[in-house]
């Protein structure tokens, strides 16, 4: 039967395997992305943060008094057969303005060993200006929210990814006031709500550990306690008669529990670490100093890969499944690409594929086949209405144009109809009314003049007062009806025109869907919109162009060989005989007392 070293054993290589796979995806940029778990230490000020985050590393970070981390440290390690080579750049914050965020990404820093690390915080620190580093004194923060990362590429036996966190200040000082306190809060929160942080809560053998800000925000965001780690450092400093409520704590026995064990960090003296080197230096007698235990070190170091395991594999599925969401969004986007376009040849075969595809959907659009093409393009949104259909919005617009022409294009007009009534007879949809919107003039400066029948008369005789010349009293002349008709018919031009335009914009509004259907890239599609928009812009003046001849013909003298013209004249005068012959029955009517034809059939 395998013991219980044995299988811990299997679990911490296990867990080895997997902190493998999960920096080298992080290693790939995958992590720029997708939330990757990751270990985060975290703690108040002074706590020992720095040594423990020694402990794991090996990495020799500043812990003298009155030194404490001013920004978070991300430490990459990635295991190679090659020399260690030692890198430093910034992250900036999403918040920094564009020129200072691309003035931190510009500093990159290689170092030649761990020594220079001291140095090159300060660096980091002067280029984040913060205050004592910088000479712009009190106005410049205490803290900041970039990121200072550290890669370590070489021998150095595992693949891992640690960050530093600023501890947390509790009360305000001299050096660190509300807003250098809320931003520390902000930032070890944005860590701490990921469910993918594995928190290594580092807290101080003398403090009461029930009441320390990071174990509360511990409890905060991992109600569960399955990502939380407690670290009790400086044991060596707990006063006589109180290691007893320690050895609860570390049992996980006391009222502050977590679901996870919790461990020691022993400082080998107190004195060591004032020096600001508490551990041997080395690859082997690191593993000996970072003391993580309860009785024994291999034991202890066991429960802590077996909780590392167990958190990675709850969270590998997930992540798993985001980096495959991210695999098949950067296929669909690689897919819009197209295939490479190094040589001539292959532009033109790109360039030949979006026109064939572009003439597609326009050749389906001017015929109205929408069902054959694209058929989520040429299809109906959540209301019900396709705006792309191109060859019905026409239609709409010539049916609207039609209907105002014959209803409302006069210049003078007898009565007035309301413009709730007038679309009545096509106004069937919102997308409909949305048209006739358009065609409303009753805003327009050259809209119908309104007039009852006897102004109307009176400006019929003033116009033929006006244009009486050789004929006989009682006729008229060609003159007399065409200036009739060219002053009510003065309107059409503006509105033929307005209409040339709305036909122009729905137009050049479906070449831009559909451009944007076909084409991905933006700069190709820019630049190609460019030409389209040149060629609409060509045929909307030859459109308005043709309009002008068109009303230069109306100008001209009248003529029609319309049968209908004649009828129409003869249908008026019949009914006007019919009119004056009832008013002259009803004048001997009203003179006699009887209707004079019922009189004669008497």
């Amino acid at each position: 039967m395998i013991n219980s070293l044995s299988v811990s054993i299997l679990k911490s290589i296990t867990v080895s395997r997997r902190l493998n796979q999960i920096d080298g995806i992080r290693a790939k940029g995958i992590g720029d992305h997708i939330s990757l778990p990751q270990l985060v230490v975290c703690g108040a000020q002074s706590a020992g943060k720095s040594s423990v985050l020694e402990g794991i590393t090996g990495l020799p970070f500043p812990r003298q008094d009155g030194v404490c981390t001013k920004f978070a440290t991300e430490i990459i390690l990635r295991h190679t057969q090659n020399e260690i080579s030692i890198t430093a750049s910034i992250i900036p914050h999403n918040g920094r303005p564009a020129a200072t965020a691309d003035e931190l990404r510009n500093y990159r820093r290689r170092l030649s060993g761990y020594d220079e690390l001291p140095e090159t915080i300060n660096d980091a620190a002067c280029c984040m200006g913060i205050r004592g580093f910088v000479s712009s004194g009190d106005s410049a923060p205490a803290f900041s929210a970039d990121v200072l990362r550290i890669e370590v590429v070489g021998d150095v036996g595992l693949h891992l990814t640690v960050v530093d966190l600023p501890g947390l200040v509790s009360v305000e000082n001299e050096e660190h006031d509300a807003h250098d306190i809320k931003l520390v809060e902000d930032l070890v929160d944005s860590y701490l709500q990921s469910s993918r942080t594995i928190i290594l809560a580092v807290v101080q053998a003398t403090n009461d550990i029930a009441t320390q800000p990071i174990i509360q925000r511990a409890r905060h965001f991992d109600r569960a306690g399955e990502r939380t780690v407690g670290i009790i450092t400086k044991p060596d400093l707990i006063n006589k008669g109180t290691e007893g409520r320690i050895a609860l704590l570390t049992n996980n026995l006391d009222s502050t529990r977590l679901n996870t064990d919790s461990f020691f960090s022993r400082i080998l003296h107190h004195s060591s670490w004032k020096k600001g080197s508490a551990y041997p230096r080395g690859k082997d007698k690191r593993r000996t100093s970072f003391d993580l235990r309860r009785g024994e070190s291999t034991g202890s170091t066991c429960r802590e890969s077996g909780l590392l395991g167990d958190h990675i594999e709850r969270e590998l599925p997930k992540v798993c499944a985001d980096v495959r969401l991210l695999l098949d969004k950067t296929k669909v986007q690689l897919q819009d690409l197209g295939q490479e376009r190094s040589t001539v040849s292959e532009q033109r075969f790109f360039l030949s594929k979006l026109s064939m595809d572009f003439v597609g959907l326009i050749q389906a659009a001017l015929d109205g086949t929408y069902q054959h093409i694209a058929s989520d393009f040429f299809g109906y949104d959540q209301n019900g209405i396709s705006r792309n259909r191109l060859r019905g919005q026409i239609h709409t617009l010539n049916s609207l144009f039609a209907d105002y022409m014959r209803d409302k294009s006069q210049k003078r007009k007898m009565e007035r109809v309301p413009i709730d009534d007038l679309f009545e007879s096509s106004a069937d949809s919102e997308e409909d009314r949305e048209k006739e919107d358009k065609y409303d003039h009753s805003g327009d400066a050259d809209e119908p003049f309104y007039m009852n029948e006897a102004e109307f008369d009176r400006w019929i005789k003033k116009i033929y007062m006006n244009t009486r010349g050789l004929e006989l009293p009682g006729n008229y002349n060609n003159a007399f009806l065409t200036e009739l008709f060219h002053e009510q018919s003065s309107r059409w031009p503006a509105i033929a025109k307005r209409h040339i335009h709305r036909v122009h914009e729905e137009t050049s509004t479906f070449v831009t869907r559909a451009l944007a259907h076909v084409v991905i890239e933006e700069h190709i599609r820019r630049d190609i919109h460019k030409i389209l928009d040149r060629s609409l812009q060509s045929n909307l003046d030859t459109a308005l162009d043709e309009l002008r001849k068109l009303c230069d013909d109306e100008r001209a003298q009248l003529i029609t060989y319309n049968h209908y013209y004649t009828d129409n004249i003869q249908k008026a005068r019949h009914d006007r005989a019919n009119t004056v012959l009832e008013h002259a029955l009803q004048s001997v009517s009203d003179d006699w007392g009887q209707d004079p034809r019922q009189q004669h059939a008497s």
